[in-house]
């Protein structure tokens, strides 16, 4: 009714309100009325824009690729837009009178086309293909510091890179290529493994000949070790029966040394025996009868001196006519012989 209306705006849109091309009222989220012949709105989204991209780029080995992926990015500074683009609406209050809002988001793929676009045209299609994370690092740290995002007050939050694929065509000849390189890759495999069992087996083999040998050397080394052994003990044995023997030698000739003593001083002692015997028998055959049977009673006991008494007596027995003997006197040397 007389041109007035009401205007409302969600907490993501920046508004501001001009009348009479005077800025009255800007933030997010404002809500007011106003004269739609006398005042002018700009809109501008402030909350983040996914923006899908795909190139179609050519390399330096003139191969065609395909750069798909996508970006992230958000107004960050609203009045440098509404200074560099047009985001007013029209009178209905819904649409945009320009297209400066719809073609922002191509402004910012084609900047990041630039980038990739120069890179890839520098790089072989082998290159160009593994290339994805360093792609997106270029895109981060360019777009950073590029002069067309700060002047209309953008920032770029996220890059990325979801696929680099060439021409079917290509891809089969790739594919042949990989698919024979991992052939080669499993043959190899293959020949390499049966080479490392073969050299397993002859490493165990040589490993069981060296463990044979030094059981060998060690039964040798035992074979040796005990005939040294056994020399030694029979060494120790002879060494003991040469003095066992040597001893038995020694103790014959001391024995001897003392049976050739004994004998001697036997024949010694017998031969100054006989010299006494023959001195005193000498003596005794140059002595008197008579002396000799005095010398004879001198050491004889009354018992002996009565036997030769007796022995006298039966020598002259013819000579005797009677002799009378007391019982008393047999009774007396009786006892005496018992006593001795």
């Amino acid at each position: 009714m007389f041109g007035i209306k009401y205007f409302k705006a969600d907490s993501s849109t920046y508004v501001v309100k001009s009348v009479d091309g005077q800025v009255r009222r800007k933030g997010k989220g404002l809500s007011f009325f106003y004269n739609a012949a006398t005042t002018s709105i700009a809109a501008i989204p402030v909350n983040a824009q996914d923006v899908p991209y795909i190139f179609n780029l050519q390399t330096a080995d003139f191969q065609s690729v395909k750069v798909q992926g996508q970006v992230t990015y958000q107004i960050v500074d609203a009045d440098k837009v509404t200074e560099m683009l047009n985001f007013n609406l029209g009178k209905d209050g819904i649409s945009y009178v320009s297209e400066d809002p719809l073609k922002l988001s191509d402004r910012v793929v084609r900047s990041i086309q630039t980038l990739v676009q120069t890179r890839v045209q520098a790089e072989t299609l082998r290159n160009t293909l593994g290339m994805s994370q360093r792609l997106v690092e270029l895109i981060r740290s360019r777009l950073t510091d590029a002069a067309f995002l700060q002047a209309t007050g953008l920032g770029v939050s996220d890059v990325a890179i979801s696929a680099i694929s060439p021409t079917p065509e290509t891809a089969r000849a790739l594919e042949a290529e990989a698919r024979e390189a991992i052939l080669k890759q499993a043959d190899d495999a293959i020949y390499a493994r049966r080479k490392s069992a073969v050299e397993q087996e002859f490493t165990i083999k040589e490993a069981e000949l060296e463990t044979e040998l030094s059981v060998q050397q060690k039964e040798q080394e035992i074979a040796e070790s005990r005939l040294a052994n056994e020399r030694e003990i029979l060494r120790g044995q002879t060494a003991t029966e040469r003095e066992r023997l040597q001893a038995k030698i020694d103790a014959e000739n001391q024995r001897n040394s003392l049976v050739s003593l004994s004998v001697s001083n036997q024949k010694m002692e017998a031969e100054a025996e006989a010299y006494s015997i023959s001195t005193r028998m000498k003596a005794f055959k140059e002595l008197p009868v008579d002396n000799l049977k005095a010398l004879a009673l001198a050491n004889m006991q009354p018992e002996q001196m009565m036997a030769m008494a007796f022995d006298s007596l039966a020598q002259n027995a013819g000579k005797i006519g009677e002799l009378n003997i007391a019982p008393d006197m047999f009774n007396q040397l009786a006892r005496k012989v018992k006593g001795s």
